[in-house]
């Protein structure tokens, strides 16, 4: 029997405990399993290898994103350090141009040193995407909506290029989660999430998921799962279960109260400019009607030059100034001197990562108070 994605997100993967009738998969708290005689075990040899909570939440990734595989990290940064490591020598890598300061930093200052190279580029333009390919590219990764000018790249235009030339495209769909946003079907090869932001929900636990169809390439992803070893932790796969369980409700209530902020913001006076895929004005609206179900809940925002940006930081009262998103409380960042310090002045201001750019994540909390409280810390800020 095939079931909707909201009942998948409460009932995929694995499905209680068949042993004790437990409807929350156990938390398998140990290292290693006892083995009845030499090469002879119950599936389970030692807990980097696999472990059986977080077998079941990558089972329950690769349900929700379609896919036929999933694995599970200890962030999402060793999830996307073990993709990486796909590549060998002498291979590019064409890469979105406004991405995660974590994701550029990973490929800047640990790939490239062993020379695996990457090529940005614009690929809200399918065109720069062909135009940037050159035998040594070997993978096309884009983010969308990207972090954090929240640009629209077209999937399914993207994996015909990528097709037609044999490359694999990989998907971070951390913004918009396969609540709202699945890759795998619009023609990616591999998706990639920070399961810490809106998967676990509620910034208490740091993960990386990642779900794909391939069998050969999962095949070598899961040695190199293994041998590298960045696998998340049994506590924090039952967490990030346990959060997924409430990802459609959390999300319904996110993106309500992100086109309400959105709006806000885009008709206050306040501000300069938003970026925001939920807008009409926004270039990625129509793309974002089309691929997904929904904007997300993450906006950023220039103010006009009269208010002070650091000023606005230092009066919020209820959106809390911090690294990530995703949670349900609303989180505000500065991704210049944050989430986006990795990556050099040059590139930044190159595409559009100005030193007033601010990011905001839009929480569950009471629209109107949000609202309220960017209002009185953008009103304190006038210079």
């Amino acid at each position: 029997m095939s079931y909707e994605l909201d009942s998948i997100l409460i009932h995929g993967g694995i499905d209680g405990d068949k042993t004790t009738g437990a409807v929350n998969v156990p938390i398998y708290q140990t290292s290693t399993y006892k083995q009845s005689e030499l090469g002879v075990n119950t599936g389970w040899e030692y807990s980097r290898t696999g472990n059986p909570t977080r077998a079941a939440l990558e089972k329950l990734i690769a349900d929700l994103e379609g896919g036929r595989f999933g694995l599970a990290f200890a962030s999402g940064l060793a999830a996307i350090h073990t993709v990486l490591s796909l590549f060998k020598t002498g291979d590019k890598i064409v890469i979105s141009d406004n991405i995660y300061g974590g994701t550029f930093r990973i490929l800047d200052n640990v790939f490239k040193p062993l020379g695996i190279d990457y090529i940005i580029t614009d690929t809200t333009d399918p065109q720069n995407v062909r135009n940037a390919i050159t035998s040594e590219v070997k993978a096309v990764y884009i983010e969308t909506p990207a972090n954090p000018l929240l640009s629209v790249t077209n999937i399914a235009e993207i994996s015909k290029i990528t097709k037609e030339k044999d490359l694999i495209l990989i998907v971070d769909n951390t913004f918009l989660t396969p609540y709202l946003q699945r890759p795998l079907e619009l023609g990616a090869d591999i998706v990639i999430h920070s399961g810490t932001k809106y998967l676990g929900g509620h910034s208490d636990t740091i993960s990386g998921l990642v779900a794909l169809n391939d069998e050969k390439t999962a095949e070598r992803l899961y040695y190199l799962q293994n041998a590298i070893g960045g696998v998340l932790a049994p506590w924090d796969s039952f967490l990030i279960i346990r959060g997924i369980k409430t990802l459609g409700v959390r999300m319904d209530r996110h993106v309500s109260n992100a086109i309400k902020v959105a709006e806000f913001l885009d008709q206050s006076g306040y501000v300069e400019k938003v970026y925001f895929p939920g807008l009409k004005s926004d270039p990625g609206y129509e793309i974002t009607k089309k691929q997904t179900d929904g904007p997300g809940a993450m906006i950023s925002f220039l103010l006009k030059p009269e208010y002070d940006y650091k000023s606005f930081f230092k009066n919020l009262k209820l959106v809390t100034l911090a690294e990530s998103l995703g949670g349900v409380e609303s989180l505000v960042c500065h991704p210049a001197s944050m989430t986006h310090a990795s990556i050099p002045y040059e590139i930044r201001q190159q595409v559009g990562i100005k030193d007033e750019l601010i990011r905001l994540s839009v929480g569950i909390e009471s629209a109107k108070d949000i609202i309220e409280d960017l209002e009185q810390a953008i009103k304190a800020s006038r210079k």
